[in-house]
């Protein structure tokens, strides 16, 4: 078997264990926060940080939801990096940001956060500060989940099929689920342009 073909089995595989339970939790979450006024916070780092930026250009523009992450603007991200530290660039950012109860923090991550291990240190001090001023948390992330699974109201696991690829069939499905979500009936608003096309 080439690597082409183990690699595309294992995400046959990843998919046959998803749990859509947590995925149509999120969608609920996500579909109360928008009808609450609600915003959507996604942080990630690395990949996840390119995909928190897609996604923050979805919610908007497809589910008409009022989306951020920090690390879209590099200029304040860097200041506060060089400023304050990486560990508190983000909750920093969440507290300029206004965060509050209404809101609703989404994670993208590899491995959830672990202060322990000194793993996306920044992600953990986000997340003990929406939980504090109790804010809605969602996440995908692989691994075990680390500290998102344990502290997130709805959390996908993307499961662990092969060690060796956990990192990019991660952080490929967190693309599928976002993905799924702005096209989910109950949050859906506009049309995306291929769709609205005749063929």
């Amino acid at each position: 078997m080439s690597y082409a073909e183990r690699y595309l089995k294992e995400a046959v595989k990843i998919i046959e264990k998803i749990d859509a339970k947590q995925v149509e939790a999120m969608a609920q979450l996500v579909s109360e926060v928008r009808a609450k006024g609600g915003r959507i916070f996604f942080l990630g780092v690395g990949g996840s940080a390119g995909n928190a930026s897609h996604a923050v250009n979805d919610f908007r523009k497809i589910c008409g939801m009022e989306a951020y992450t920090p690390t879209d603007n590099v200029s304040e991200l860097t200041a506060r990096i060089n400023d304050d530290g990486w560990d508190t660039a983000f909750v920093n950012w969440l507290k300029g940001s206004r965060l509050t109860d209404k809101d609703l923090l989404f994670v993208f991550s590899v491995g959830g956060g672990n202060l322990e291990k000194n793993v996306s240190a920044n992600i953990v001090r986000s997340l003990q500060y929406a939980k504090e001023i109790g804010a809605k948390v969602c996440g995908v992330v692989g691994r075990d989940g680390g500290y998102t699974a344990c502290v997130a109201d709805a959390c996908l696991i993307v499961p662990t099929v092969n060690p060796e690829t956990v990192t990019p069939h991660t952080e490929a499905f967190q693309a599928v689920i976002w993905h799924l979500l702005v096209s989910h009936p109950s949050l859906q608003k506009n049309a995306m342009k291929w769709e609205s096309l005749k063929p």
